[in-house]
């Protein structure tokens, strides 16, 4: 159950990053001027930027579609929400916090479900294979 709600909450981050990186890459001037972080020059950055970001949302697609499969991907979407918050909260002028905000909105959630789902999936398993056989325990 926490894995279908883990993809869930992927798959809303998904389409979030898309819903800022889309215009910011057509219109980057504008996104800047709406967002509210100082101007950049060249524009090429922060079309760069956001180019970097819909590729980023791309490898989270597997994640969001079979964390159990995808474990690694799965722990690498959580920990890349980690490493915005610690980049723009951390590192950056408060002007840029709001984008470290962003990741952490997603962060909690889908570390907290995926920890549940990795558990689910450990006892499932324990469950399926059954108690140890005694006689083949070392003493």
């Amino acid at each position: 159950m926490a894995g279908r709600w883990f993809g869930r909450v992927v798959w809303l981050g998904i389409l979030a990053n898309l819903a800022l990186a889309v215009p910011t890459l057509v219109a980057p001037a504008r996104m800047i001027t709406l967002v509210g972080v100082p101007p950049a020059t060249p524009l090429v950055w922060p079309q760069f930027s956001a180019l970097l970001l819909i590729l980023l949302s791309a490898f989270y697609i597997p994640a969001a579609i079979d964390f159990a499969r995808y474990r690694i991907t799965a722990w690498s979407t959580v920990f890349s929400r980690l490493a915005g918050v610690v980049f723009f909260v951390g590192f950056q002028a408060s002007e840029y916090h709001m984008l470290g905000y962003f990741d952490l909105f997603f962060f909690v959630p889908e570390a907290v479900l995926l920890t549940a789902a990795m558990r689910e999936l450990r006892n499932a398993h324990d469950r399926s294979v059954g108690p140890a056989d005694p006689t083949l325990s070392p003493v």
